[in-house]
């Protein structure tokens, strides 16, 4: 019992300009549905946002024993050991990953190493990851594998909107 290791959780980063550019795009589309009352179009639309919230709002990284896994509120999406990871380094990248903020770390793997992933980006050979509490989270990987290489340096800037992150 006392060799087992507590789970940590690590919820995403919720970037404000990721919100503001749904609401770029889903205030237009909503104005002529709502203006033409066309039900089934607000039906649609509102299924979206609740579930793009459902999404930004669950987007969770656990670390438990010697694994990494990423999980949307229940639904697991990706696992990987711990032991492959070679480096994590700061990403700006606009991809699509299992992250809610422009603010990302891109966790690099092994050549050939197998994870057990479920989306597009099941063949990446990175991960591109947001936690909220990110030193507290790049410790814990550290701790279970002190060979990780970490490259984070941020530099203090007066106005860097890809920091706006709730």
């Amino acid at each position: 019992m006392e060799n087992e290791k507590v789970k940590k959780v690590f919820r995403s980063r919720i970037s404000v300009l990721l919100l503001l550019f749904l609401l770029v795009v889903f205030v237009p589309c909503s104005i002529p549905t709502i203006k033409y009352m066309k039900i089934p179009n607000l039906y649609i639309l509102g299924g979206l946002l609740l579930f793009i919230s459902f999404v930004f709002s669950g987007l969770r990284y656990i670390i438990s024993k010697n694994k990494l896994y990423l999980k949307i509120w229940i639904i697991p999406i990706g696992s990987a050991s711990i032991a492959d990871i070679i480096s994590v380094e700061r990403s700006y990248n606009p991809i699509s990953s299992p992250s809610a903020s422009l603010k990302r770390l891109c966790i690099r793997f092994k050549k050939g190493v197998t994870y057990s992933n479920w989306a597009t980006w099941q063949s990446a050979p990175n991960w591109l990851l947001s936690p909220v509490r990110e030193q507290e989270f790049l410790e814990e990987l550290k701790n279970i594998n002190p060979d990780i290489n970490v490259k984070i340096f941020d530099k203090k800037k007066k106005c860097n909107f890809k920091d706006w992150d709730i």
